[in-house]
């Protein structure tokens, strides 16, 4: 009697290992809408952006903006879920605040930097998320050659967009975090205009044009 049971115990345990991992992703999807709770995305938060003068403009005596350095303990490092900026590009009709942070709160509010990326200035890879049918739904629109600009609390950057891919959501190589550059990365489902769960992602890469650059040692 006991070896039937135990039997059917490791047989659920082993078939709810396999079949979960595949299904999660549509339960998160039937539960964001169909159930009868609304997600909270309305909660204040922490925001620590202050506009900074805009101090990269090329001088008379050169056609290239100046890079500055800034100390890191000259200002305010973002904690997680923290506004500490805002993204534009312009030909996009693109105006949205960034986070530190992807959260499900930061995603319904604004566009927020992958935890495991850097932040502007920092000479690696920024790779910033946003909803396709809200405040990315724009990036249907971008082109080589336009600017994106990304003001913090720190400093204010120009990246100049130089391509676009569209791939899969299990693509690793669609980004470097550990490149020795400074880039940036932009991505959010694909198709843009499409609801609900899609495995495909537009990804929007940039090279580095002007900003601060954040002195690491000090």
């Amino acid at each position: 009697m006991i070896l039937p049971i135990v039997f059917c115990i490791v047989t659920y345990l082993i078939t709810a290992a396999v079949i979960f991992p595949a299904t999660s992703s549509y339960l998160a999807m039937a539960d964001l809408f169909f159930s009868d709770k609304e997600r909270d995305v309305t909660s204040p938060h922490t925001n620590i952006f202050v506009p900074v003068e805009d101090s990269s403009q090329p001088d008379t005596e050169s056609s290239q903006p100046k890079q500055e350095t800034i100390k890191a303990s000259d200002f305010t490092f973002p904690s997680y879920e923290d506004q500490f900026g805002e993204l534009i590009i312009e030909d996009c009709q693109i105006y949205a605040d960034l986070f530190f942070g992807d959260s499900w709160y930061v995603l319904g509010n604004g566009v927020g930097i992958y935890n495991g990326s850097a932040i502007p200035g920092y000479g690696k890879t920024i790779l910033i998320a946003g909803h396709n049918n809200t405040y990315f739904n724009g990036l249907k629109y971008a082109e080589k050659g336009q600017i994106v600009k990304i003001r913090t609390n720190y400093g204010n950057y120009q990246y100049e967009i130089t391509d676009i891919r569209v791939t899969t959501n299990v693509d690793r190589s669609a980004y470097d975090l550990n490149a020795e550059e400074e880039n940036l990365i932009l991505y959010t489902c694909y198709p843009y205009d499409t609801l609900g769960l899609t495995d495909l992602r537009a990804f929007v890469y940039a090279k580095y044009v002007s900003g601060p650059m954040i002195d690491k040692n000090s």
